[in-house]
């Protein structure tokens, strides 16, 4: 649970320089996270 809590901040900082760089990669990156939340939420 301790690696899930400080992995998402991180993942949350990654996925914004992304979407400043490239705008066109906001809905994957949302769908890409909406996904791994799912399944962690699900794994546990």
């Amino acid at each position: 649970m301790t690696f899930h809590v400080t992995l998402q901040p991180i993942l949350s900082i990654l996925a914004g320089i992304l979407i400043l760089v490239k705008p066109k990669l906001l809905s994957y990156i949302v769908a890409i996270y909406l996904i791994a939340v799912g399944v962690l939420g699900i794994v546990r």
